[in-house]
C-alpha cells in the first residue's frame, strides 16, 4: 500500500512539475531555449531540494 502512496506522490509531483514548465512557456512565449532549459533546471533542483527536506 505504501509503495502505491509514494508512486502516486511521485506522479503529482511530476504533473505539477510540468504544469509549471508549460506556464512558463506560456508566460514567456519570447524566451530563448537557452531560458527554458534553465528555468526547468531551476524549478527541477526546487522539487529536489523539498524532497529532502520531506524525508
Amino acid at each position: 500500500m505504501k509503495k502505491i502512496y509514494l508512486n502516486n506522490k511521485k506522479i503529482m509531483k511530476w504533473f505539477l512539475w510540468l504544469t509549471l514548465i508549460i506556464l512558463w512557456n506560456y508566460i514567456y512565449p519570447e524566451a530563448t531555449p537557452f531560458q527554458d532549459v534553465i528555468v526547468a533546471v531551476v524549478i527541477s533542483l526546487i522539487f529536489i531540494f523539498f524532497e529532502k527536506l520531506d524525508s
